[in-house]
């Protein structure tokens, strides 16, 4: 018999880490918000650095904080905007990692919640470049130990593409107990395509576990051609229940409307969408307006800042992800097993 997953919860995190600890912990400015919030959880300050842009547009990026013989890990997402690109916040990134193994770094850790480039990590025209693989090989440049993502978008691609460590950490912990206070009577997670079915599945038996009860699934499905998104297909006893939709990203959200429509017309009484990373593009405004969708929840791996003042933002909850960072980084240091945060 298959045990059933078993999740670390945000409530039994422990703070602190051991005394003597040859830790130190960097944020980027372009994270610096999460980085606080990660440095808090964890009890530990976040060291000193210094970020300069030339008028050329060049950039440099040094620890002043010693860093010799020590355990180092940078906080950077790696989503768009608002003030520097995807690429930037990488380039940036790179640049670091290169500059504490140049200063006597004993290991150091790239904490990415939002990993760009990871929806690109397979060829779906003739002569498509694979850029996760790329993206990985420029880590592997610099001498990065080990790479930390949330929900990363196939995790089975990820770990090929990095020879490093990777640890991909999966948000259903953060996700779950927000699930079990709804106290809803009958629930049924639902993926809004089939490559999410395993993630929604993974969230589907943490929370059944949780409750002690069964838990209803589904899927929709969806296929995609030259940015034109069809498929009609839908799956899954939701009628009269409160259907929670979960995925990694939100981009416009029009997979997620989908997904949900055909919840309502199969019966739903209810539908809440769980999305780890909130791009919110342009029309996802549109999305979050539609009643559809009661509610979405989203983590602050990545801020809401694309959401205007039009925005139905009493619709979105905001859950954190640094006591779940914060975690993962206590583990990684004093050697800790990571399995109860991690997709598997």
């Amino acid at each position: 018999m298959q045990q059933e997953p078993q999740f670390w919860s945000p409530a039994n995190r422990r703070s602190g880490l051991p005394e003597g600890a040859r830790l130190r912990l960097f944020t980027l400015y372009a994270t610096a918000e999460l980085g606080a919030t990660i440095a808090q959880a964890l009890g530990q300050p976040l060291a000193a650095h210094e970020e300069r842009q030339f008028e050329d547009g060049e950039h440099k990026t040094r620890p002043l904080d010693t860093v010799g013989g020590m355990d180092v890990y940078i906080v950077q997402s790696l989503h768009g905007g608002p003030s520097e690109s995807a690429n930037d916040k990488l380039c940036r990134l790179l640049f670091f990692i290169g500059a504490l193994k140049d200063a006597g770094a004993a290991r150091v850790t790239a904490v990415a919640p939002y990993l760009c480039y990871a929806r690109k990590d397979r060829r779906t025209k003739p002569n498509d470049p694979v850029i996760t693989r790329y993206v990985a090989s420029l880590f592997a440049s610099v001498g990065t130990d080990s790479i930390v993502t949330l929900e990363v978008h196939n995790p089975a691609a990820f770990e090929n593409a990095f020879h490093c460590r990777t640890v991909a950490l999966t948000s259903a912990p953060l996700f779950v107990g927000y699930a079990k206070a709804l106290n809803e009577e009958r629930l049924c997670v639902v993926s809004p395509d089939p490559g999410g079915v395993k993630r929604a599945e993974l969230f589907r038996e943490a929370l059944e576990a949780t409750l002690g009860r069964p838990i209803g699934k589904g899927f929709a499905d969806k296929h995609r051609s030259a940015g034109i998104v069809s498929g009609d297909l839908f799956v899954g006893d939701v009628a009269g229940a409160t259907v929670l939709i979960i995925d990694d990203l939100i981009s416009t959200g029009n997979t997620l409307l989908r997904a949900a429509q055909a919840a309502r017309r199969a019966g739903a009484k209810r539908v809440i969408a769980l999305v780890t990373h909130g791009l919110f593009m342009p029309g996802s405004a549109e999305v979050i307006a539609d009643p559809a969708i009661d509610r979405f929840v989203v983590t602050d791996a990545v801020p809401a800042f694309r959401l205007g003042p039009g925005t139905p933002h009493a619709k979105i909850d905001m859950i954190p992800a640094g006591p779940l960072l914060a975690e993962t980084i206590r583990r990684l240091h004093t050697g800790d097993s990571l399995t109860d945060l991690l997709v598997s």
